[in-house]
């Protein structure tokens, strides 16, 4: 399965001409707000972006939205490995030689300027490398998770710890995570002060205990 797909959602060339390219100067700059819980309610444009190209992009996209983020990468720049917990939908804004690239596989695929928009399978390891002259402008749109009944939930809260917590979560527990969504097995995610919280089938506990860090803190409640 490839990690990138083309979908047949399409934005017109002109309106990604039209946006002031000057204004994105961040690493990633959100477009929208959520309405209530982060990963499972849709997001709204923020005032600022409304009546300008931005939201005519995202209304291509035609049905509710999670947090949308202008993403930049400087001129031979790229990203430490990651998974994601959630999948994305991908839209090339600007840049001559960027790349999304399939760690697990091998496999590059060139972001370029086409109006397209691309359902990526984030559960798969993966970076972004900038190779070109120009920094990549990426318009990277969360897919809401969807809310599941599970038979005989479990639930399962974790305090990451260790030198970089962030990254271990990332390739250990994110992927296990994004497949079991897709499967409905694991539901409720949500991050708490001091980690996250989320339920799993009862069948899937064991498996998902041999995916633990041993650096990391669970607590399980039946």
């Amino acid at each position: 399965m490839c990690m990138l797909v083309e979908t047949e959602y399409n934005v017109l060339l002109e309106d990604i001409d039209a946006i002031d390219l000057t204004t994105i100067d961040q690493m990633k700059t959100p477009l929208n707000e959520p309405t209530g819980e982060f990963f499972y309610d849709p997001w709204v444009l923020k005032d600022e972006y409304k009546n300008t190209p931005w939201e005519v992009i995202l209304n291509t996209l035609p049905f509710a939205v999670g947090e949308a983020r202008v993403i930049s990468l400087e001129s031979k720049e790229c990203y430490t490995q990651h998974t994601d917990i959630d999948d994305r939908y991908h839209l090339n804004i600007f840049g001559d030689e960027g790349y999304l690239i399939d760690l697990k596989h091998l496999d590059m695929y060139k972001t370029v300027c086409d109006g397209k928009w691309y359902e990526m399978d984030a559960g798969v390891a993966h970076t972004a490398a900038n190779f070109g002259q120009y920094r990549r402008i990426q318009l990277v749109v969360r897919k809401l998770l969807e809310r599941v009944t599970l038979k005989s939930p479990v639930g399962v809260a974790i305090v990451p710890n260790g030198e970089n917590p962030r990254y271990t979560f990332d390739n250990t527990l994110s992927p296990w995570l994004n497949k079991m969504f897709k499967e409905q097995k694991a539901a409720n995610f949500s991050r708490t002060k001091h980690g996250i919280e989320f339920d799993v089938e009862g069948d899937v506990l064991e498996d998902f205990e041999s995916h633990v860090p041993r650096e990391f803190d669970i607590m399980i409640r039946r």
